[in-house]
Parts: structure tokens; sequence; C-alpha cells
């Protein structure tokens, strides 16, 4: 199984604290396993939060056109973060769960 790599413009959904079940944006990958993420809602580009790399889980979805202006130092704007996440997790809640039997 490859692994993923945390990467500007990635997209991952927090697993530990009280914001659990949140997608969020990785803005900065940072050393020793860390990264900073925003959700354009309550965490700003202007004040991300810092995450470890173990309290989260990192999808392979990326939102290119947001990767690619960090990447060329473009200004990104809050609402681009807050559309992209909200399409991601539409998807994702849209998406069966498997073949849970009940």
């Amino acid at each position: 199984m490859k692994k993923k790599e945390a990467v500007p413009g990635g997209i991952c959904v927090s697993t530990q604290g009280r914001d659990e079940g949140r997608y969020y944006l990785i803005k900065e990958v940072l050393p020793n396993g860390f990264i900073l993420v925003c959700d354009g809602n309550y965490k700003k580009l202007a004040s991300p939060k810092k995450k470890s790399l173990k309290h989260v889980k990192l999808l392979p979805e990326t939102a290119e056109v947001i990767a690619e202006k960090f990447l060329c130092g473009g200004k990104v704007f809050d609402s681009e973060v807050y559309s992209a996440l909200k399409n991601v997790s539409a998807a994702a809640k849209a998406a069966p769960e498997g073949d849970a039997k009940i």
C-alpha cells in the first residue's frame, strides 16, 4: 500500500481532539511531523492550526488550484478553502460506508 504524504494543498481529516471529524486543508508542512491546517471558517489562513501528523488522516484528494497558488506564492482566500473542503466533505458523506450489515 502506498503511503500518503502531507503536501501543501492536501486534504486531511482530524482524528483526535475536539475538532475530530473536521476536514482541513494543509497549508504548510513543518519539521518533526507537524502540519499547519486551515478550514476557511473556524481556522483561517491568517491563523492556521498546528496539528501532529499522528492526529490526522491524510486523504488522497488535493485542492489542485490552491496547491498551485501556495507553490507560486499567490493569494489564497478563506472562501476558496471553505468551498474546496465543503465539496470534499459532501462527496465523502454521499459515498456509501461499505457493506456493513446491520
